[in-house]
């Protein structure tokens, strides 16, 4: 039988394809956008920190691609509307969304303030919400199908106690948003699948590190703490066309961490 598909169907162009990024300014999120870029998508890079946007627009810009840099606020809703606006005005409609910004609480959910609350709630929830919602009105407006990856996190699986309950409540909301915005898009050829990392070398793990008095990973499985660019086949995977089925996925990417038993 004859195949429409190549031998093996696993393209990664993304020629022609516009991404929104968020939290592109540090860590995973601007890893995530140089390896959009480099496979030829034109990228928008979006956070608080203009000035590391910029740099970063501009390294990849060196190499060859196409980059935007966006300042955004995750808790402003109008500020993540002009974003997609921006980002559609410069390169056209944006058909993937990295919904990448979040943050930590670090505190015990007693402890918390009404303020933190809300911003742990509009930073990882709220923000990725609206987002996704808005960049799905303009592909379905547009006749256009497209890609959504949200950034859920290990502690949607499993909480050991020790603070930040909040943001493992937010990353299992996170993972319940991708399935049922995968069933409301999917006549739409809107795909929203979501990943889920484990603790991985960032700013935030850095800190983190710090409170616990250095690097955890003799007390990991594989005695190490993995980097961004272990992750890159996984978002690659996601959007890429070859995995056109795809959609309602939470892929948990952990290195082994979640086998380890923490004491409380």
């Amino acid at each position: 039988m004859n195949s429409e598909y190549a031998l093996p169907n696993a393209s990664t162009d993304l020629s022609g394809r516009v991404a929104l990024v968020t939290g592109a300014s540090s860590g995973l999120g601007a890893r995530f956008a140089e390896v959009l870029a480099s496979q030829g998508a034109a990228v928008v890079l979006a956070a608080r920190r203009k000035d590391r946007l910029d740099a970063l627009a501009d390294k990849i810009k060196a190499a060859g691609g196409r980059a935007l840099a966006v300042q955004m606020d995750a808790t402003d809703a109008d500020s993540l509307v002009a974003a997609v606006s921006a980002g559609e005005a410069a390169f056209g409609t944006i058909d993937i969304l990295v919904n990448n910004a979040g943050m930590p609480d670090a505190q015990r959910a007693h402890k918390m303030s009404v303020e933190l609350v809300d911003q742990v709630l509009g930073v990882n929830l709220r923000g990725p919400w609206i987002l996704a919602c808005e960049v799905a009105r303009r592909l379905i407006a547009a006749g256009k199908g497209g890609r959504i990856v949200n950034i859920s996190s290990v502690a949607h699986l499993r909480y050991d106690g020790n603070g930040a309950a909040l943001y493992a409540v937010t990353k299992t909301a996170i993972a319940r948003m991708t399935e049922a915005l995968a069933v409301e898009w999917a006549p739409y050829d809107i795909n929203v699948n979501a990943i889920a990392p484990g603790m991985f070398v960032s700013e935030m793990t850095d800190g983190m590190f710090e409170r616990m008095g250095g690097n955890p990973a003799d007390h990991l499985p594989r005695k190490r703490v993995p980097v961004p660019e272990q992750m890159d086949s996984t978002l690659l995977y996601l959007v890429a066309p070859s995995s056109e089925c795809v959609t309602g996925a939470t892929i948990r990417i952990d290195d082994g961490q979640s086998s380890v038993v923490r004491k409380r």
